[in-house]
């Protein structure tokens, strides 16, 4: 049995060598071979990914902002929050977050807070993700900017209840990871007064740009 502090803690493997297989875009795939802190030698397959961050938007009545995207992986259209990558080397999570909500929504917003943060895959890959919440929003005059291409050139947009979206995430009527974690997190620290909320810029298990968590050999 477990006798120690239950949160999550980091500890590296010892990376022995690293096969890329391929490098995209947006993230690429290795094979490492590493010590694991047991001791075992072992070989795992890796996404390396650069992570994102995502909004719950709460306006004054309490609903959250969902956008309508196309997801080629899935097959289908799925109701989201704002999010992005985190592909700009430096860029602080909140201002990716800030720069996301007005160039997929066309909002901004004068209070943030973070809601959670999570992996997304961990036993696949390093993307790290942070959920913020942001009130006081405003629309930008004229919208959101012209920006987007391809999935992101129509990207249709409803206010729904936070309760509402609730229900809709339980029913499985939604699926998308940030959206289902956002919605419920959201949902749960209202619950509790929003005694729960963190600092926006407060710290983050965040990995380096570009690069899995290892330790050199």
């Amino acid at each position: 049995m477990w006798t120690g502090p239950i949160r999550d803690r980091r500890c590296a493997a010892q990376l022995l060598h690293r096969v890329e297989h391929f490098r995209g875009r947006v993230w690429s795939i290795v094979s490492d071979e590493v010590r694991l802190p047991g001791g075992a030698v072992v070989t795992r397959d890796v996404v390396d990914h650069p992570g994102a961050v995502g909004v719950v938007v709460l306006d004054e009545d309490d609903r959250v902002l969902l956008i309508r995207q196309f997801r080629h992986p899935v097959g289908g259209y799925l109701m989201e929050l704002p999010a992005g990558l985190r592909d700009v080397a430096g860029e602080p999570p909140l201002v990716t977050a800030q720069r996301e909500l007005a160039e997929e929504a066309g909002f901004t917003a004068t209070d943030w807070h973070v809601l959670i943060d999570f992996f997304n895959s961990p036993g696949g890959s390093t993307e790290a993700f942070r959920c913020f919440l942001a009130r006081g929003v405003t629309a930008i005059p004229g919208g959101r900017p012209h920006t987007g291409e391809a999935e992101e050139a129509d990207l249709p947009q409803v206010w729904m209840p936070l309760r509402d979206a609730v229900d809709a995430v339980l029913a499985g009527d939604l699926h998308n990871p940030t959206t289902v974690a956002g919605v419920l997190a959201a949902s749960a620290a209202r619950d509790r007064g929003w005694s729960t909320l963190r600092p926006a810029d407060g710290p983050m298990w965040d990995l380096p740009l570009g690069t899995a968590p290892h330790a050199a050999e």
